[in-house]
């Protein structure tokens, strides 16, 4: 924890101290010996060692040892005290006894002999516990969040995420932006999630939203003329529970730039997010004092690559394990489930999945379980020993095309390899969620570094099959690649699927941390774009007119992205849930369990609001 500078007077008479402290529980060192001081926080701990009580006091800034014997006026006062009591103490510094450093506390070459103790306040039986890391009910740390912040890991997470966005800000006016404070009472947003509606009491019948992201105005501000923007931009989105996303709100480090490329904005932001990474990265396993390494240069992979060789547009590039399509080896093959798939549709293609040191009938049969368990048929597998392949697969296509499929993958014994074929659009998924269980089941992952890439490139378009029809896959305001031409030119909706956005994410360690694109800012170029995803014209002035206006009057070309502050501290301190970054969240049930929210709105706010709830659909929701 931080060290304070000393408040008030060192050394000095008490009655020349200031009322509650001279020092933070985290100041005093070794030169201090001698002098009396003074200080307040809360009781992390009482020790009874033979009639010597010993208190750890705690406060924002760190541990001091307190020492009282049955010597010491403050001793009856020390025997009544209890953990989470708010007490000031006053004594003066001295050098633990021999044998006693704690070389882990930066106050752990002192103590405080208590000459004084004031009870300052008292606590209540604490319903869940503050000293130590016990796994506690997330319901219950929830409610009492308060108190769950006092624990010393989540307030420590707390901290550095405050340093973090600290730094961000730091670098960000370093690289010449500018930080905008854009509204938070707008209007409704196409970012593809639900809006939360503010009804409005002036204009009845009206709502206004919460912004999904700060998305338009950001554009509008380029248009403006204003040339670097950035904002610690809080989100809102009234989506259902994702384990990678905090219900209800979150925050990014938004971004937007007038006449950049792509390349720009790379060139702008990877040095920015790299220093983050390296100044606050955790340290490696068994590594005291060193740090995760960070990528130096993050990799540009394209979409369609990532999709191939990882079955994810957020690869966890820590797993060394890469699919290949080893369609050939199969076709006409004797394993006839597969030869038939790729005799009878030409978009069918055989994906491997190699599994290095996983060459065991146990490890394949689990795999197999596993598949089984995730709404597969199974997952077809052959493993090597002695020389060749074994397993069903090995035995129908033979021994020629399993040499073949090693020699092509790199396998030798005591290998594996798990197979996944139709068409790569609907099993993609299953096959990266496969291979990111070979890499975690066999720990192949180098746990210990952040491996950090860009994934470019992205489909401007995707099919909608429950519609069946042609939608936007990312962000609706994204330029094609190859601008209103290829969107002109494009005349089935292959050619639409196939066309590529100025559009790329920012990932590490298979999270997704920054998302952006170079803007569609041409008016003729926005409609085209809009209207191959079904909006034409009118309701694309009616939906976003205020910045079809704007471009209306000699748009800059410009770009942008957010990072994700929420994720980005969730890596960096090693936490796998948001709520162990984030001051006060909301449940998976998207409920503030502290505040009591949300609550229902008494009779008469709705009649000022001219609101009636609904009665079925009240006991419905």
């Amino acid at each position: 924890m931080a060290k304070a500078k000393a408040a008030g007077t060192e050394g000095g008479q008490k009655d020349q101290l200031h009322r509650y402290r001279s020092h933070t529980c985290g100041a005093l060192r070794a030169e201090d010996i001698g002098n009396v001081t003074r200080l307040s926080g809360w009781v992390h701990r009482v020790r009874d060692h033979g009639g010597v009580l010993f208190i750890d006091l705690r406060d924002h800034y760190g541990i001091t040892q307190v020492v009282a014997d049955p010597d010491s006026a403050a001793f009856k006062t020390a025997e009544m005290v209890r953990s989470e009591w708010v007490i000031r103490i006053d004594g003066r510094v001295r050098e633990r006894p021999e044998g006693t450093v704690n070389n882990e506390l930066p106050t752990g070459a002192v103590e405080i002999y208590a000459d004084e103790i004031e009870v300052l306040s008292k606590s209540a039986e604490l319903p869940v516990p503050v000293f130590g890391e016990p796994d506690y009910p997330e319901d219950m740390r929830l409610t009492y969040r308060f108190l769950d912040l006092r624990r010393e890991t989540l307030h420590a997470n707390i901290m550095k995420r405050q340093a973090v966005i600290k730094k961000m800000r730091r670098s960000m006016e370093d690289a010449g932006f500018n930080e905008f404070a854009t509204p938070i009472l707008t209007a409704s947003s196409p970012e593809g999630a639900r809006d939360f509606l503010v009804p409005s009491r002036l204009h009845q019948g009206k709502f206004y939203a919460l912004p999904q992201a700060p998305q338009i105005y950001k554009q509008l501000l380029m248009v403006s003329g204003f040339d670097r923007y950035f904002q610690i931009a809080p989100c809102f989105r009234d989506e259902d529970p994702r384990a990678d996303r905090l219900p209800g709100e979150f925050y990014q480090l938004d971004v937007e730039m007038s006449f950049v490329t792509q390349e720009d904005i790379f060139q702008t932001m990877e040095p920015i997010t790299r220093a983050i990474f390296k100044e606050f990265a955790g340290p490696a396993e068994g590594e005291q004092g060193k740090t995760k390494p960070v990528t130096e240069t993050f990799p540009r992979i394209p979409y369609d690559e990532a999709i191939a060789r990882y079955g994810s547009d957020k690869p966890d590039l820590r797993n060394p394990v890469e699919m290949q399509d080893v369609t050939e080896h199969f076709r006409g093959s004797g394993f006839k489930v597969f030869a038939g798939m790729i005799e009878n549709d030409p978009k069918v293609r055989v994906w491997a999945i190699p599994a290095p040191t996983g060459g065991s009938r146990a490890f394949c049969d689990r795999m197999n379980s596993w598949a089984q368990g995730e709404g597969q048929p199974g997952l077809g597998y052959i493993f090597f020993k002695d020389g060749s392949g074994s397993g069903p697969i090995a035995k129908n296509i033979g021994e020629e095309r399993t040499a073949g499929l090693r020699e092509q993958l790199g396998l030798k014994d005591g290998d594996a390899v798990f197979f996944a074929a139709g068409n790569p659009r609907n099993f993609y998924k299953f096959a990266g969620a496969a291979r990111d269980r070979v890499g975690r089941e066999l720990k192949l992952l180098d746990e210990d570094r952040y491996a950090l890439c860009w994934i470019v490139d992205f489909p401007m378009y995707e099919w909608n099959d429950d519609e069946k029809r042609i939608e936007f896959s990312h962000n609706p305001f994204s330029m094609p690649q190859g601008g209103v031409e290829a969107l002109k030119t494009a005349k089935s909706d292959d050619d639409l699927l196939a066309l590529k956005a100025w559009q790329y994410d920012l990932v590490c360690n298979g999270s997704e941390i920054a998302s952006g694109s170079i803007r569609n800012h041409l008016p003729d170029s926005m409609l085209a774009a809009f209207g191959h995803a079904g909006l034409d014209e009118k309701i694309v002035k009616e939906r976003f007119g205020s910045l079809y206006r704007a471009f209306q009057y000699g748009p800059p070309p410009h770009g942008g992205m957010a990072l994700g502050i929420d994720r980005i501290v969730m890596l960096l301190v090693g936490a796998s849930n948001l709520r162990e970054v984030s001051l006060f969240p909301m449940n998976q049930q998207a409920q503030d369990l502290l505040m009591g929210s949300p609550a229902e709105a008494t009779p008469a706010q709705l009649r000022e609001l001219s609101l009636r709830i609904i009665g079925d659909a009240a006991k419905s929701g």
